[in-house]
C-alpha cells in the first residue's frame, strides 16, 4: 500500500517592524507605491527585505507608522474611499498601518527632539503590542532600532521569537510610568526590559529606573544583527568609546552566546548607471569610458569646473560631519592635493550638507580654486551624477556602521577611497591590478596623512593606461552589480529567520 503523503508545514509568519520604509513591492494593494517613509539605509533595507520575502511566496507582513503626510495621501478622501479599496485588495492584510494622530502630520521619521521622538516611537509600539500582533499572530518579530526596542519584550513574554537590527547606536530612555501611560501595559513583561540600574521589583522600578529602549531590544531579542560584520566585531571588542557601556556588553553577551552577526546593507536598486535618469548619458560595465566622460562634462559645466573629460574628479557624498565622516581630514589636505596634481587637473566635488561646508567654501574663496573646487548642497539628482562623473570616492570615516556611498560608487564605476572600518572593511578591497583584484583604496591610520597616501594611490591607478583602468572599473562595476543588491542582503536575513525557526520560510523555495 502507498505510504500517505506528507502533509505539506505552512509556511511561518513574519512580521517586520519598522519605523521607515521606502517603498512596498507590487500586489500588496493599490497603494503601495505611495508608502514612503525615509530618514536613512533602514528604509531601504525594510523594502527591499518586504519585497523579497514576499516574491518567495512568504507570509510576510510589515507593520509601520502610518504617516498620511510623508505618505502623499490626501487624508479626507483617503479615509472615506481609498482606505476601503486598499485594505480589500491587500492580500491577508499584510500591511498594517499603526494608527494614531501624531503620526499623521509628521513631514519626516525622527523630529529634532528626544521627547516629540519618544512619544511616536510608544503610540508606534502601543499599536503594535496591542493590535497589530493579536492580529497577525506572528510565528517571527523582526524588529528595527529603538523606536521598536520594547516589542522584543513583549514577544519573549508571548513566546514569539524576535530579531533584532539596529542601524545606528541612537536611544532613547523612559520610565515604566511614563511607557503604561502611553497605553502600553508594560507590567506583564517589564523583567524582560533593560533598565538604567538593576531593578529590584516591578513597584520600585516604576517611577525612577529609566528603561533603555535600545538596549532593551538587544538585551531581550533572541537574535540580533547590525549593519556590516565588522562594525559588529567592533562593538563587541569595545573599539568605539561612543557606544555606551551597557549596549557594548548586551551585544558582546549575544555574540559569544552565538546569537549576532552583521548583514551590509545594500544600495537603492534606483542607483543604476544602466537605468538612472538622472545621467547625462547611461551607461554599464562594457560601455562606460566614453559615457562617464559625458556625465563629468555634463557636471563640470553645471558647476563652473574647468570643462576637461581628462580630468579627476574625487567626489564626496556624505553629509560633513567631522564627528564620523573625516571631512576635516580632507580640508587638512586640500589645497596642498590640488597643488599636488595640478597638471592633471585634479577636481574635487562636494554635493553634501553639514557643519564643515563652509570650511570648504572658505578653503576654495582663500586659495581661489573655484575652477577646481565645488562645494553644493545636497541634491539627490546632483549627487546621482557625482557618481557616474567621478573617478573617487571619499569616504574616511572614523567610524561607519555599514555606509551605502561605497558600494554606490563601485557600481557606477567611481572607486572609493575610505578608512579600513566598519561597513568599509567589509565593502571595499585594496586594488591590485596586477591580481585583477579589489575594487578601491584603504588606508588604517586615522589622520589627513593616512588619506593622503590612499589618495596617492588613486591617482598612480588613474595614470596607467587608458585600457589597463577601463578593464579593471568594467570588472570593478560588473562584479558590484552582483555583490552589492538587495536580494543578496535579504538573503542573508531569510537565513537568520530559518535558523531562528529551525525550518525553512517556504517549502517550495528552501527544501534539498
Amino acid at each position: 500500500m502507498a505510504a500517505k503523503s506528507k502533509k505539506k508545514q505552512k509556511s511561518p509568519r513574519i512580521l517586520i517592524v519598522t519605523p521607515e520604509i521606502t517603498y512596498l513591492p507590487d500586489g500588496m494593494g493599490n497603494m503601495t507605491n505611495k508608502l514612503s517613509a525615509k530618514a536613512g539605509g533602514l528604509a531601504d533595507v525594510s523594502a527591499s527585505l518586504v519585497s523579497a520575502l514576499y516574491e518567495l511566496g512568504a507570509d510576510v507582513h510589515v507593520a509601520l507608522p502610518h504617516y498620511r503626510k510623508m505618505f502623499h495621501v490626501d487624508i479626507g478622501s483617503f479615509i472615506n474611499d481609498e482606505l476601503l479599496i486598499y485594505k480589500s485588495k491587500l492580500p491577508s492584510d499584510r500591511i498594517h498601518l499603526a494608527e494614531d494622530r501624531i503620526f499623521y502630520y509628521q513631514d519626516r521619521v525622527y523630529s529634532n527632539s528626544d521627547q516629540t521622538d519618544l512619544k511616536i516611537a510608544l503610540a508606534f509600539q502601543r499599536e503594535v503590542i496591542n493590535n497589530i500582533i493579536p492580529t497577525v499572530k506572528p510565528d517571527l518579530i523582526h524588529c528595527n532600532d529603538w523606536m521598536t526596542g520594547l516589542i522584543p519584550g513583549e514577544a519573549r513574554m508571548l513566546g514569539i521569537p524576535s530579531l533584532f537590527t539596529f542601524h545606528n547606536i541612537h536611544t532613547i530612555k523612559a520610565t515604566l510610568a511614563t511607557i503604561e501611560d502611553s497605553g502600553i501595559d508594560a507590567a506583564e513583561f517589564w523583567s524582560n526590559l533593560f533598565y538604567s540600574w538593576p531593578p529590584y521589583n516591578y513597584e520600585t522600578a516604576r517611577s525612577n529606573n529609566p528603561v533603555d529602549l535600545l538596549c532593551s531590544g538587544v538585551f531581550s531579542s533572541h537574535f540580533i544583527n547590525t549593519v556590516s560584520p565588522t562594525f559588529m566585531k567592533e562593538i563587541v571588542d569595545n573599539q568605539h568609546s561612543f557606544v555606551p557601556g551597557n549596549i557594548q556588553w548586551e551585544v558582546a553577551s549575544k555574540y559569544h552566546a552565538g546569537c549576532a552577526s552583521g548583514i551590509l546593507n545594500s544600495p537603492d536598486a534606483s542607483c543604476d548607471p544602466e537605468t538612472d535618469t538622472y545621467l547625462a548619458e547611461r551607461y554599464n560595465a562594457a560601455n562606460h569610458y566614453d559615457a562617464k566622460r559625458a556625465n563629468k562634462v555634463h557636471l563640470q559645466e553645471r558647476l563652473g569646473l574647468n570643462v576637461d573629460p581628462n580630468a579627476p574628479i574625487l567626489f564626496w557624498p556624505s553629509r560633513l560631519d567631522p564627528v564620523q565622516k573625516g571631512c576635516q581630514l580632507v580640508a587638512n589636505i586640500l589645497y596642498a592635493t590640488v597643488e599636488k596634481y595640478w597638471d592633471d587637473g585634479l577636481q574635487f566635488v562636494f554635493v553634501a550638507n553639514g557643519a564643515y561646508q563652509q570650511v570648504f567654501h572658505d578653503i576654495a574663496f582663500h586659495h581661489d580654486i573655484h575652477s577646481r573646487v565645488a562645494v553644493c548642497n545636497f541634491d539627490e539628482g546632483l549627487s546621482h551624477i557625482g557618481f557616474a562623473a567621478s573617478d573617487f570616492l571619499l569616504m574616511p570615516s572614523l567610524f561607519e556602521p555599514c555606509g551605502l556611498p561605497q558600494m554606490t560608487s563601485v557600481i557606477y564605476g567611481s572607486l572609493p577611497i575610505v578608512r579600513d572600518t566598519g561597513g568599509l572593511h567589509d565593502s571595499v578591497d585594496h586594488l591590485d591590478v596586477a591580481n585583477n583584484t579589489g575594487n578601491g583604496f584603504l588606508f588604517e591610520t586615522y589622520d589627513s596623512g593616512g588619506l593622503a597616501w590612499a589618495i596617492d594611490q588613486a591617482m598612480a591607478f588613474y595614470r596607467l593606461d587608458v585600457h589597463t583602468r577601463g578593464t579593471q572599473i568594467g570588472r570593478i562595476m560588473d562584479e558590484s552589480k552582483k555583490r552589492f543588491n538587495h536580494a543578496v542582503t535579504a538573503q542573508a536575513y531569510i537565513d537568520i529567520y530559518q535558523q531562528m525557526l529551525h525550518r525553512p520560510l517556504v517549502d517550495s523555495v528552501f527544501e534539498k
